[in-house]
């Protein structure tokens, strides 16, 4: 894991340190109040045991630096997302791979110390299950869990106190076979969810009832018209204002702009390259000017301006070479 230091006048990174954040730690999430990051490490065996991962490392502002502090063995394996609960005693993570899911423990210093909850999910008519995003709404009320495996998002409430998950009535939302919903964003309010589908390029919008539930009410395609390569979508974020949507389309090398409405739905912006090849990952910056992304088969963090006009981001020039960036946060 590595820590830079940007300087968004000049466009330059600067590398602060860099730490063992485990055996392939390919998403990670931040507690800002404890001052620690949580790394889910996507792996089938972790310290000679079977299972994933999470290591925790903390930042360390005197040395400008990070370490890592502890690590958990998390069951099954494979896990490709982590996520806080809202009064971060909670990590919750997806384990792609093993077609499971988990809830982990911290005390209150934030160390990770037991799974308080794992779910498998059994094959389905010959169709396996791949967790893919797990991750509470704005309210701290409801879970979500995007599915890409068999088409659908699973809908939770959570035990505070016992750490369990417990899936809601009714709490299940299908999409076409094929679909393969990835990450989702919520707006502000909790009204509305952005779904974006790795498989077949489209990104989906849904009203959020009173109960938690989810009911569709738009999809478009990420994709240029003209596009006739192959192309899966990969992130998605809501620009600082609320006004914008950006998606990354791993294929066409593009970030996908949409303007979003008063009544929540999109039109399309705008599309710009994303500076590189295989855009897994991107995120905006607290200011909202600028959106990075790594690009991971082309081992760089390209950092593209947002205009604020129009909301496209638009490719400064400048940027980092990095091996196989999977995860960027600020």
């Amino acid at each position: 894991m590595y820590l830079f230091d940007l300087n968004r006048e000049e466009g330059t990174f600067k590398l602060l340190s860099e730490a063992d954040a485990g055996p392939n730690p390919s998403y990670f999430c931040i507690s800002k109040k404890k001052g620690l990051i949580y790394a889910a490490n996507e792996v089938m065996e972790f310290n000679g045991v079977k299972g994933g991962g999470v290591t925790a490392l903390r930042y360390i502002p005197e040395k400008g630096g990070i370490e890592k502090v502890k690590d958990l063995v998390v069951p099954d394996g494979g896990p490709c997302f982590i996520s806080l609960s809202p009064g971060e005693d909670y990590l919750l993570m997806a384990s792609y791979s093993s077609s499971s899911i988990a809830v982990v423990k911290l005390d209150e210093k934030g160390i990770p110390v037991r799974v308080t909850d794992t779910i498998s999910f059994p094959v389905n008519e010959g169709n396996v299950s791949h967790p893919h995003m797990i991750s509470f709404d704005p309210s701290g009320k409801k879970v979500y869990l995007t599915d890409l495996g068999l088409d659908r998002i699973v809908i939770y409430d959570f035990d505070a106190v016992s750490g369990h998950l417990k899936q809601i009535e009714n709490g299940e939302v299908s999409f076409p076979k094929g679909t393969g919903p990835r990450h989702f964003v919520f707006n502000s309010s909790g009204t509305k969810m952005y779904v974006i589908c790795e498989l077949n390029s489209t990104l989906s919008v849904f009203d959020v009832d009173a109960k938690g539930g989810l009911k569709s009410i738009e999809t478009l395609s990420t994709l240029d018209e003209g596009f006739k390569g192959e192309s899966f979508c990969a992130d998605i974020h809501l620009g600082k204002s609320g006004q914008y949507l950006y998606g990354s389309n791993r294929g066409e090398n593009t970030i996908v702009v949409f303007r979003i409405g008063t009544d929540g739905k999109l039109v399309l912006a705008g599309r710009t390259s994303c500076g590189g090849n295989w855009p897994r990952n991107f995120v905006i910056d607290p200011s909202g000017k600028y959106l990075l992304v790594g690009n991971q088969k082309s081992g760089n963090i390209s950092l593209l301006k947002i205009d604020e006009k129009s909301g496209i981001p638009l490719d400064s020039g400048k940027g980092y070479k990095l091996n196989t960036p999977a995860c960027l946060k600020f």
